[in-house]
């Protein structure tokens, strides 16, 4: 039985809410190891939209463990609400199918407050770009070892002493900000209030999936955001606050290497990124409108609208080459339906020299030109197709050629929002 990492490939948003559940109807259980709220996933299944952002897409599934592994930071208000919201469409969530790691760092109001001063501190050209829900600063605090954690909510002295240790470090950062000192015991009273609705999902999660490997259950863990965010192989400092890579499943969780089996890279047949940051095929024409447009391009959880270009084969490459991805999961491919050309970026140039890659210094990514390959598109249509027959010659031979340009097979074709319209080349549970 394999166990199945999913990640996406490009800056996010590249249709794993869809992929992740398609998946989760193969495994037993499902695991969130890194991110916080700020990414969103949208599932539709029997015309029934759900929206989650720190929820994993198999708590929508009957007889699944869905797991928040301690590569999240959590948001414990946020989750209670969006429990709360699951359960109205009428979703069953209890303990016995959702866990939380005990060891998982919690986000507090003060770290969403430090997120939104920051950018609006920020100067022109510097800003991150961050959706100010205070992800970048829990992390901060986590790897300053200073975080709230789940444990701690469990006793009064504790939570009291991790709360006093934040505060060393926040107050006077919030006095150069210009912001108000925070009230101690009105956080450790929200804290005390909000324990009870979180600490009866805790659980020592490494424990359970070991077990559960042990027992030859199939483990699917979900990433959020997109490798191209990554904190360390990413557009740096234009990212998130987290690895997003595949090797961070592992780690997310508390599990060996040896627990992966098989990488999935989620690829959308064009690129979007949201925010500040390089973006080398970048589109400001009427292609690009097209493209946001046809797409729906507006963030789950944010509605920002959404940056687009044409394909962008380097960085795909690159991706999946610092995920180990396996097999990608082509999405969107019915919004290129209508273009009467394709452009696939395959290189880039930079000074006067020719690139296969995308270099680490942001002044030089700032600089990179985008060189093109261009391939006649197609007039049919493509959406809800659900095997190769469907597809128009064009269209089968766009997806060959980003397949040889990114040197990284196609297992799964998405045509559509619904999860039926996907074509299966390979499954990643039994490859």
């Amino acid at each position: 039985m394999a166990n199945v990492v999913v990640v996406g490939a490009q800056w996010g948003d590249e249709g794993k809410g869809k992929i992740v559940d398609w998946l989760s109807e193969r495994a037993d259980v499902i695991a969130r190891f890194q991110g916080g709220h700020n990414a969103g996933h949208t599932l539709v299944i029997d015309g029934k939209v759900y929206k989650l952002a720190a929820l994993p897409s198999g708590v929508v599934r009957g007889g699944k463990l869905s797991v928040i592994g301690n590569g999240v930071v959590l948001d414990p208000w946020h989750l209670v609400k969006e429990i709360a919201s699951i359960q109205e469409q009428g979703v069953d969530i209890s303990p016995e199918n959702l866990m939380i790691a005990e060891n998982t760092p919690l986000i507090l109001p003060i770290h969403g407050e430090l997120d939104r001063a920051r950018e609006e501190a920020a100067s022109k050209g510097t800003k991150i770009g961050t959706t100010g829900r205070g992800i970048g600063p829990a992390y901060e605090d986590k790897v300053g070892r200073r975080s709230v954690r789940v444990a701690d909510l469990a006793d009064e002295t504790t939570l009291i002493a991790r709360v006093d240790r934040a505060l060393q470090h926040h107050n006077p950062l919030r006095k150069g900000l210009g912001i108000a000192t925070v009230d101690r015991d009105e956080l450790i009273q929200q804290l005390k209030d909000i324990a009870p609705s979180i600490l009866q999902y805790a659980a020592p999660v490494w424990k359970v999936l070991s077990e559960k490997r042990k027992a030859g259950k199939r483990i699917l863990f979900e990433g959020a955001q997109g490798a191209l965010l990554d904190i360390d192989f990413g557009t740096y400092p234009f990212v998130t606050s987290s690895n997003v890579i595949a090797g961070q499943a592992a780690t997310g969780v508390g599990m060996g290497p040896g627990a992966i089996d098989y990488v999935l890279g989620i690829v959308k047949a064009y690129t979007t990124r949201v925010g500040e940051g390089p973006f080398p095929a970048e589109l400001q024409d009427a292609d690009g409108q097209r493209l946001g447009e046809r797409g729906h391009e507006f963030g789950t959880n944010t509605g920002r609208q959404r940056r687009c270009g044409w394909f962008d084969a380097v960085l795909v490459r690159q991706t999946c080459a610092t995920s180990g991805v396996n097999g990608i999961s082509f999405t969107k491919l019915d919004v290129l339906d209508g273009f009467e050309t394709l452009k696939i970026c395959v290189g880039y140039e930079l000074d006067g020299k020719e690139l296969d890659y995308l270099p680490t210094a942001a002044d030089q990514q700032a600089r990179c030109k985008p060189i093109y390959e261009e391939m006649p598109g197609w007039s049919e249509s493509t959406e809800g197709a659900r095997s190769w027959n469907d597809l128009p010659a064009n269209a089968v031979k766009y997806v060959r050629r980003v397949e040889e340009l990114i040197g990284c097979p196609v297992a799964m074709l998405s045509t559509s929002p619904e999860r039926e319209d996907t074509i299966l080349v390979t499954d990643p549970f039994e490859d």
